[in-house]
């Protein structure tokens, strides 16, 4: 069945965060992206949420929920466990428990309540920017210290510094590591070697492991991912899984959340701490869009990724031949791309003001992620490629006029 990700969508007035709102010195309503601008209109690559429709059978089935007409209390049920299991088991090899399956709002409210529940303030998080910048908060949330196993740099690949892991992970302070996995903002899929090293170094040490693989769905043709809790029984009873279709299938704002904890012990503490803080209990949509989406989206998701790897492609090609001094970190998974702009020689506010007020793209900015990303941006592909192909001229019509 064909799907049509050319197709222009309006999102204004839709209130969505990506066309209605920015985050420049605070989060406020705007208009900048609206088609009445022209040429002079935004065009906004930020939040990591799609520009696609979903999948038919998503919309199908959250008519007939519309049609019902009754939006009431809602709960788990053990088609939606089965739909939830099924597809981790048929996609990622992954053959899960029912009773591990916690469901949550949201993976940064989890993270939350992780970070409250398995530390105490004064205590170290352990993440590896630069990477996805709501670990920081929910760290400091939680009067904690964020401690940076930073990612090496090397050949335009990214890897792990695994005896920096290790002499953090020795520190008593140390009682947690979010590991983003596929990893945001570079697209990294991390291999089985690298993930097994971070299980026994973290068992080791004593510091749980907040797996979240949220991205872990979207592989690009060829590539594939490992989820953290198949790597034996130490891995397993030592993590946390954070989950949810929202990135795979376009529904975050249906806040909807699968957290698997195959350690009992682990389970129930998180299961308190997340009753102590009141968290709100199932969205009645959300559950059957994602009972719809993991049951009938699969032909949807594969070729959405083929679409985007084609993205990235033109995205690559591009700043080859016309703006070479970008040079672009091939993603492996996630729909972003992740991007080096510092042979440009321009500050991070300097390159900042070039992307967003000369070029007119908005982009989560690298530095967002850490100081290892300072001079990178993070651009979404998830969109139409006539819009990628409008940001790219603009970039590069943009940087020779500065050099002009």
């Amino acid at each position: 069945m064909p799907f049509d990700f050319d197709k222009i969508i309006d999102r204004e007035n839709t209130h969505s965060v990506k066309w209605d709102y920015h985050n420049h010195g605070g989060f406020a309503r705007w208009d900048s992206t609206y088609g009445h601008h022209g040429d002079d209109r935004v065009l906004p690559m930020w939040v990591a949420d799609m520009d696609f429709q979903v999948a038919p059978a998503i919309t199908d089935a959250l008519h007939r929920v519309v049609d019902h007409g009754i939006f009431g209390y809602s709960a788990k049920t053990d088609a939606y466990v089965e739909a939830v299991r099924d597809w981790f088991r048929r996609r990622q090899g992954w053959d899960t428990e029912g009773d591990w399956l916690l469901t949550a709002p949201g993976v940064v409210p989890t993270l939350n309540v992780v970070v409250r529940a398995f530390t105490e303030p004064g205590d170290k998080v352990i993440v590896q920017r630069p990477v996805y910048y709501p670990f920081f908060r929910v760290t400091h949330n939680n009067g904690c210290e964020v401690v940076s196993n930073s990612l090496i740099l090397e050949d335009g690949a990214y890897r792990m510094d695994l005896d920096d892991l290790e002499a953090k992970a020795r520190d008593p302070k140390a009682k947690l590591l979010i590991l983003c996995s596929p990893h945001n903002p570079i697209g990294k899929v991390w291999g089985a070697e690298d993930l097994t090293a971070v299980a026994e170094i973290c068992a080791r040490h004593g510091v749980i492991v907040v797996a979240d693989e949220i991205h872990g769905d979207l592989m690009f043709p060829g590539v594939t991912f490992t989820p953290f809790a198949t790597l034996g029984e130490t891995a397993a009873q030592n993590t946390i899984v954070c989950t949810a279709p929202s990135k795979t299938f376009n529904l975050a704002g249906l806040h909807t959340s699968n957290i698997f904890i195959p350690n009992p012990a682990l389970r129930e503490r998180f299961a308190t701490t997340f009753a102590a803080h009141a968290l709100p209990g199932m969205n009645p949509f959300g559950i059957v869009a994602t009972i719809a989406a993991y049951t009938g989206g699969e032909a949807w998701l594969d070729s959405a990724m083929d679409y985007v790897a084609g993205n990235a492609d033109r995205l690559i090609a591009f700043f080859g031949q016309e703006v070479p001094e970008i040079r672009a970190i091939r993603p492996e998974g996630t729909y972003l791309q992740w991007f080096d702009c510092r042979a440009l020689g321009l500050d991070k506010d300097a390159l900042e003001d070039l992307m967003l007020n000369k070029a007119k793209v908005y982009f989560d900015e690298g530095y967002i992620f850490g100081a290892e990303g300072e001079g990178f941006e993070r651009i979404n592909l998830a969109c139409p490629r006539s819009t990628l192909d409008a940001a790219l001229v603009r970039i590069r019509d943009a940087i020779r006029e500065t050099a002009a």
